[in-house]
């Protein structure tokens, strides 16, 4: 616990006799009801104590401690922020009858800086410095943020002490980095900036398109309509509270439809309000899974739907008003409230009907962005892609020649990385087909300042112009394959020669094409899975009956035996290859895996095809990733026809080729 914990309360975590009658604030944030939290800084919704404000609380003071010794703060300046920290959240604590009241004076609550600078007001009757410092408390760093006008810090400017830049920086220290040293440590030569401005009396305010730019981190470019939206009707009229916790998932055209719809409901309604408050959509929109905060994939679809056509059923804006602030949020009908339900016990069950079952719901009221989006794991799936793949994707840039480079289909973006700390001065090019992942890359661009462009891209369809040194199919070939609708379905070869094709005539000469995906094996040999207990076979009975893959082996071949007593199951190589890189996604990734073929060259067929284009074959190579027999391994044996424990097939190939 902190220092300042341990002077204000006893071993057995309650207050102080000497401290309890006379600490009105600590009174207020100790006996409490009220659970008043930012979600987005919580790592799991189900970690919520009921403490967190005072724990707040006790973290700022014990910061200011720390600064007080490190630069030698003068008694009267430590006094002054200490009793500004100390008072700051009280509007967030209080018991019921308390806040009952405050409600009744007409203290807004939700807004806790003026809140609590009236509630220290009444207590206190104080209102000199400390309740100005309170009622601006924290407005600097929302000001940054873009979530407010840096006028409201104007009234700072009227202070004449000659400690007012030690005071504000030490006052803004304790604030943010009491909420993450991270944060802090990006923004302090900000805070010293605008602190700086204040000292000498002066107010600049960021540029619309910059102050929008600092709103929403996540977009990559805005178009001049969406800054005069934010210029004309969102920045004179209002304060935005908890804007990036609830609305950092959405891109630009769904924010400014958000908030177009609000805008509707508040005119209607004709009521004053100066403040969006965004906290109930942010509350609304979390939940756990595996222990951690995620988004609510399955209300953010539907959202997503009734913004492209208001006309949806089952869903509406949500905007309630009190004392000048408008709460927002989205209601949903029971019949979708239920789906929702669903879905998420859907989900945590791990069943694989259940998975699958989410899908053809989502599909069956056109929730879904496209074929390709996964809903409950999408960013587990692209975090575990780039894991899986990083022993070879070291490897392969090695190959790249020319001045630029496309990497199709990027999904979590670590090649795209990997190529730009390797090559700084070639251009980097990601490609996918996905909303899902380019959305996704365009957010972690933007956040972590990154060079390289993404494009929506398919070379099945079209080559790149104009024409690139180098074109990188990593672990995207298989799925060109397995997802291609054509003439006669999908996992038609085709697909992939097609997009071969297209990647080799967008090639400049000397340019190379790099593939890195799964290899089918040769020949027609047999081999049985011992399973270590009946789940194992039981996921493979489904596998059986779901994967439509392997067209070219006679159905009656893929598998030629189940033994329910020895958990034993046998069929062709290519059939159980297929069946085990499959099984290592598990349960969560099934619903999405069942629908791919791995392997659909084998290394020879792969050359014969590259060498009829013309290409040169600079190298060519099957391997087995290690990463799948350390984890089946401990849920199977792979065994040939006689029951010998053999090796696992190789489960990718490496192949580069020169035009």
């Amino acid at each position: 616990m902190s220092s300042n914990f341990d002077r204000y309360f006893d071993g057995d975590k309650n207050l102080k006799d000497d401290v309890a009658e006379n600490s009105l604030w600590l009174k207020y944030l100790t006996s409490t009801d009220n659970v008043y939290v930012n979600s987005e800084r919580l790592e799991s919704m189900g970690s919520l104590s009921g403490k967190e404000t005072l724990m707040y609380v006790m973290r700022t003071l014990d910061i200011l401690d720390e600064i007080e010794k490190r630069d030698g703060l003068l008694p009267d300046t430590v006094k002054t922020v200490s009793t500004t920290l100390k008072w700051s959240e009280v509007a967030k604590g209080g018991l019921s009858k308390e806040r009952a009241d405050w409600i009744k004076k007409g203290y807004p609550l939700d807004i806790h800086n003026i809140a609590s600078a009236e509630i220290y007001r009444d207590a206190t009757g104080d209102e000199g410095l400390v309740y100005t410092l309170i009622k601006t408390h924290g407005v600097v760093g929302q000001a940054i943020r873009g979530e407010i006008s840096f006028a409201v810090n104007e009234e700072l400017t009227n202070i004449q002490r000659e400690d007012l830049k030690p005071l504000l920086m030490a006052l803004n220290e304790c604030i943010i980095r009491a909420v993450s040293e991270d944060i802090w440590k990006r923004v302090r030569r900000s805070v010293e900036s605008h602190v700086e401005e204040i000292v000498r009396g002066e107010i600049h305010e960021y540029s619309p398109q910059h102050r929008l730019q600092k709103l929403c981190p996540g977009e990559i470019e805005f178009f001049d309509n969406d800054v005069s939206f934010f210029e004309d009707k969102i920045f004179p009229r209002f304060e935005l509270w908890y804007f990036e916790a609830a609305l950092s998932s959405f891109n630009m055209g769904q924010i400014r439809a958000i908030l177009a719809n609000a805008l509707r409901v508040i005119d209607d309604l004709g009521k004053e309000v100066s403040h969006l408050n965004f906290k109930p959509l942010a509350d609304s929109l979390n939940y756990d899974y595996e222990g951690k905060k995620h988004i609510n994939i399955y209300k953010k679809r539907i959202i997503e739907k009734y913004l492209l056509d208001a006309s949806v059923q089952n869903v509406n804006i949500d905007v309630k008003i009190e004392n000048g602030s408008a709460y927002i949020d989205f209601r949903f009908s029971p019949v979708c409230e239920k789906l929702i339900d669903f879905c998420v016990e859907a989900e945590r069950s791990g069943l694989l009907t259940f998975e699958k079952s989410i899908i053809v719901l989502y599909d069956m009221f056109g929730f879904r962005r496209d074929a390709f989006d996964r809903l409950n794991n999408e960013d587990k799936y692209l975090r575990t892609m780039n894991d899986v793949s990083e022993s070879t994707k070291d490897g392969i840039i090695d190959y790249v020649a020319g001045d630029s480079v496309v990497d199709v289909g990027s999904g979590g973006g670590i090649l795209l990385d990997k190529l730009e700390a390797r090559y700084p001065d070639k251009k980097v090019i990601g490609t996918d087909i996905s909303a899902n992942v380019i959305e996704a890359l365009g957010i972690k661009k933007n956040r972590e300042g990154h060079g390289w462009e993404v494009r929506a891209h398919n070379f099945v369809d079209e080559k790149m112009e104009p024409k690139v040194g180098s074109v990188i199919f990593s672990s995207i070939l298989h799925e060109i394959y397995s997802y291609t609708q054509t003439e006669n379905g999908r996992f038609e070869i085709d697909s992939v020669k097609k997009a071969l094709r297209n990647a080799y005539d967008s090639l400049e000469s000397g340019g190379r094409i790099i593939i890195r995906d799964g290899v089918k094996t040769e020949g027609r040999a047999v081999r049985k899975i011992r399973f270590r207990t009946a789940a194992g076979l039981d996921f493979f009975k489904n596998y059986m009956r779901d994967f439509k893959g392997l067209k070219d082996i006679p159905e009656e071949e893929k598998v030629t035996e189940v033994d329910e007593n020895s958990l034993t199951v046998t069929g062709d190589i290519n059939f159980i290859r297929e069946f085990l890189f499959t099984y290592t996604w598990g349960n969560e990734s099934y619903a999405h895996e069942v629908q791919e073929q791995f392997g659909y060259f084998t290394l020879k067929e792969y050359r014969d095809f590259l060498e009829g284009l013309g290409a040169k074959i600079i190298f060519a190579e099957e391997l087995l990733e290690p990463g799948y027999p350390d984890n089946l391994g401990k849920y199977l044996d792979l065994l040939d026809e006689k029951e010998n424990v053999v090796e696992y097939p190789d489960s990718n190939c490496i192949i580069v080729v020169e035009k």
